[in-house]
């Protein structure tokens, strides 16, 4: 019996793994905070406490993260804003060469170093190849693309 008094931070080094696993699974910062405090109870269980003190160490800790540190962590973590847009919708708003007319139902350009489907949102407009878009937004497979606004005039200096 004396193996088990020997080998108790061991279990909770284990029961801190087994946590961390099911906090890389749910992705929400409690089994975490459980996992650390088992780790306070396993260091507890090394200096020689009692298995009820090792017990009480983890409820303790496992409280006070969950309580303290849980919520700042999610503030700082929390994105502000929009999330960042990814895989095709990640190119609205770059730009685009015209490799083929583009019209109201077909064309070609080359976005992002690809050649893309194109069309206008507008009908009867045709982009003329060579002209570089915008990308309003992706429909499909199909990039809707607008012409570029004309740089405005600077004023002249008085």
């Amino acid at each position: 019996m004396d193996w088990i008094k020997e080998t108790q931070w061991l279990w909770w080094v284990g029961a801190a793994l087994v946590l961390g696993l099911i906090e890389v699974a749910s992705l929400d910062l409690v089994f975490s905070m459980l996992a650390v405090a088992a780790l306070a109870a396993a260091g507890g269980a090394a200096i020689g406490l009692g298995f009820p003190i090792q017990v009480v160490v983890f409820v303790v800790a496992a409280l006070v993260l969950l309580v303290l540190l849980r919520p700042v962590l999610l503030r700082r973590l929390k994105l502000d804003g929009e999330a960042p847009r990814t895989n095709a919708d990640g190119n609205v708003g770059h730009t685009a060469e015209v490799l083929e007319t583009v019209t109201d139902r077909d064309g070609l350009v080359k976005l992002r170093g690809e050649t893309w489907t194109a069309r206008t949102e507008s009908p009867r407009q045709a982009l003329e190849v060579g002209l570089i878009v915008d990308v309003i937004r992706i429909d499909g497979a199909t990039a809707v693309v607008a012409p570029r606004p004309l740089p405005t005039p600077a004023e002249p200096p008085a």
